[in-house]
């Protein structure tokens, strides 16, 4: 942390995942993992406060289910989470926040229109922002979670990954809307 800016940012994002997770999630007949906004909130952060501060955030709010405070979705904490099959996804959001932010680089600003922007502008930066959280706040997620998954319920990586197909509509919806906000959150320099 470098500044009281920095920790506000960080406790307030980590407070926005915490109320992500705990809309109710949205279970998926044929497979252990519930349909929630965590992810949601893991591309926003990245997008918004960048790799480092990004990943901090997940990391707390990973570390806050962990000592038993029941933030995760269903009121669910502990370390037995882990050991389910949604623990690696949980774990896989730490670095996904990291890529994402990384990917997103830093907000590009219209000094010259006081930083308004039209559409045609502000269009290469969405799809810059989407493509980061699709990178970060899904492959990266995925690609911790679906092994985890396949090991935890026996199903097998092939079988675990077809499992999870259901889940790629609406997060690719996800980081688009999170491309969408944090575009104009980042146009407007407020962190």
């Amino acid at each position: 942390m470098q500044n009281t800016k920095d920790l506000v940012l960080v406790a307030l994002f980590t407070a926005m995942i915490i109320v992500l997770g705990l809309i109710p999630p949205v279970p998926v007949p044929w497979v252990p993992v519930p349909v929630t906004l965590q992810t949601f909130g893991v591309m926003l952060a990245g997008l918004i406060l960048g790799p480092w501060r990004g990943g901090l955030v997940v990391l707390t709010y990973v570390l806050i289910a962990m000592i038993g405070i029941p933030v995760l979705p269903g009121g669910r904490a502990g370390l037995a989470v882990l050991a389910g099959p949604t623990g690696g996804f949980l774990l896989g959001m730490i670095p996904g926040a990291v890529v994402t932010g990384f990917l997103a680089g830093r907000p590009k600003t219209n000094s010259s229109a006081g930083g308004q922007q039209g559409w045609s502008a502000a269009a290469p930066q969405v799809f810059r922002c989407w493509i980061a959280s699709v990178v970060g706040g899904m492959l990266v997620v995925y690609a911790a979670g679906i092994p985890w998954l396949g090991i935890v319920t026996g199903m097998g990586l092939t079988k675990a990954a077809w499992a999870i197909a259901v889940f790629i509509p609406g997060d690719l919806l996800k980081a688009l809307i999170a491309g969408i906000v944090a575009q104009r959150v980042r146009r407007l320099a407020l962190v």
